[in-house]
């Protein structure tokens, strides 16, 4: 996956530290993956204590009848993949925004339909 096709969609309007950011996690998320692990349900079922120490640092694919069923990661890692998914939601979702036609809506107008006063 190159960066250049994650953000082809969302880069126009993002913001530089959105996308710095969204950039260092499609890094650590790169390091992460470089090295999985792969396991059949089987070899889970006898092994699942060490698999799961294995997903402390990498990933582990589940394989049934040697079709992918499943991925093991850590919980640090799962937050890590939904804030990140989150992350570039957030930028679809201004860019989005911000190709919408249409007069502006000034800020106080905002907070007053909000009831922020």
């Amino acid at each position: 996956m190159t960066h250049d096709r994650l953000f082809v969609d969302t880069a126009g309007g993002a913001t530089r530290r959105s996308v710095e950011h969204a950039l260092v996690y499609v890094s650590e998320v790169e390091m992460y993956n470089q090295i999985m692990i792969t396991m059949t349900i089987s070899e889970l079922r006898e092994q699942l204590a060490s698999a799961v120490e294995s997903a402390r640092t990498q990933p582990v694919l589940v394989e049934r009848r040697g079709q992918p069923a499943g991925v093991l990661v850590s919980p640090e890692h799962y937050e890590e993949l939904l804030s990140a998914l989150e992350e570039i939601e957030d930028i679809a979702a201004f860019d989005e925004a911000m190709a919408e036609e249409g007069p502006n809506i000034p800020w106080e107008q905002v907070k007053a339909d909000l009831g922020w006063d």
